[in-house]
């Protein structure tokens, strides 16, 4: 077993991450004087993947949803279920299936050791029975069902098929009812030995705990097995979007809509200064400081529900806009006047160097909470990072970095609008 420290000077930060002898890889964050701790155990398996290698090297499909599907199936077993195991300890405990990983985890001010025995235990016991998926498929069909009536949930699952005729990110993550009604046993169980390997996942812990105790758990609950990081299947997708515009109608109060612009990278991924470069980009174009914001507010097409993200993960990235308007094509309309203002303007250097300190300063922040703490470390370590690489970037990117980005990317060509209207 080795135990690294990973120390960021500046901060007076540092965390261990240890290779663990049953081929996890843990990362422990101890903050003395915090009166709670969190834990994670994740696995780098989420709704785009839709393929599992086989020992040959090729790839063969899966039902989407399986990823959600067996997150909710996971915290079964013959006797009590993990959740009424952790009710008995006092811990809150949840779980989460996103686009590419699915995350175990719980908080608590007591009973850190009994708490993270459970976690490690009921996730590396799966217990599948035909007659319990086949009741599970009700259940998970009702909340397809259910998220369908969501507003936000349906504006971005629009956008997204708007944008992407191949990848399986344009699929619900809890799958489709007739993608569902083909998951079995069997189907869990092999999901279950390729993606719950546990070399394929991560523990991270952070807060009011010691290395000592974390390594006391893991070295009696761990159970060592042979395997190695599960491998994704990059998916061919063409350039331009489906459909430009899309429109739903639901009951809402107030229009809301959602526009992205798609684009193509040769690499699967992103890396993490194009996403920080990206971010700063799109925060000095459309944040609360700038002139495109106070446009739009001032004239009542906005309100403050309106932001921006850029969502990116193995083989897709696209930057989003979005919120309530009563009138979202224009806002649409005004976005893209900005982005060709700038594009020919630039951004200042004081802008820049505002937003660079604003996203400087809530990365700082972070390190104050133990569960974003334990989440970011989850992040990089997938990314191949340690939790202190943004930081570092972060001070490196240039203003020329994010003029380069608005050069290349945001293609009015590539966007589409997507927009839920009220009911009659």
């Amino acid at each position: 077993m080795q135990i690294k420290e990973v120390k960021n000077e500046l901060l007076n930060e540092k965390y261990y991450e240890i290779s663990h002898l049953s081929g996890l890889k843990i990362l422990v964050m101890p903050k003395p004087g915090y009166t709670s701790a969190y834990a994670i155990f994740a696995t780098k398996y989420g709704s785009i993947d839709t393929m599992i290698q086989r020992e040959d090297g090729s790839f063969y499909e899966i039902p989407e949803g399986t990823a959600h599907f067996l997150e909710h199936k996971l915290f079964e077993s013959e006797d009590l279920d993990a959740f009424e195991r952790f009710a008995v300890t006092g811990a809150s405990a949840n779980a989460y299936t996103s686009f590419d990983r699915t995350g175990y985890l719980f908080s608590c001010s007591a009973n850190f050791k009994k708490n993270l025995e459970i976690l490690l235990d009921f996730v590396q016991n799966p217990y599948f029975t035909q007659a319990t998926v086949e009741k599970e498929q009700g259940i998970i069909g009702q909340e397809i069902d259910m998220y369908k009536d969501v507003p936000d949930w349906e504006v971005m699952f629009n956008c997204l098929r708007n944008m992407y005729s191949n990848l399986p990110v344009r699929i619900d993550i809890a799958g489709t009812h007739e993608s569902i009604a083909s998951i079995t046993a069997d189907t869990l169980y092999d999901c279950y030995r390729n993606f719950y390997n546990l070399n394929n996942m991560v523990l991270a812990v952070a807060g009011n705990i010691t290395v000592d105790e974390v390594l006391e758990v893991a070295d009696r609950v761990l159970k060592p097995v042979k395997g190695k990081m599960a491998q994704r299947k990059r998916i061919e997708e063409p350039e331009n979007v489906i459909n430009s515009y899309s429109e739903e109608k639901l009951p809402v109060a107030t229009p809301q809509f959602m526009l992205g612009f798609k684009e193509s990278h040769e690499a699967p991924e992103r890396t993490a200064k194009e996403e920080i470069a990206m971010e700063m980009l799109l925060d000095m174009l459309s944040g609360p400081s700038s002139d495109l914001y106070k446009r739009l507010f001032d004239a009542k097409l906005i309100n403050s529900s309106f932001g921006f993200e850029y969502f990116t993960g193995f083989g897709y990235s696209c930057a989003l806009f979005s919120g309530e308007s009563s009138d979202p094509k224009t806002v649409a309309e005004e976005i893209k006047k900005e982005i060709k203002l700038r594009r020919e303007s630039g951004f200042d250097s004081e802008s820049f160097e505002r937003t660079r300190k604003k996203l400087y300063g809530r990365m700082i922040m972070g390190m104050n909470d133990v569960d974003e703490i334990a989440n970011n470390m989850v992040l990089s370590y997938f990314a191949g990072e340690d939790i202190f690489t943004d930081l570092e970037i972060c001070k490196t990117v240039t203003l020329d970095d994010v003029n380069e980005l608005l050069a290349n990317n945001l293609d009015e060509k590539y966007s589409t609008l997507s927009v839920i209207m009220p009911t009659e």
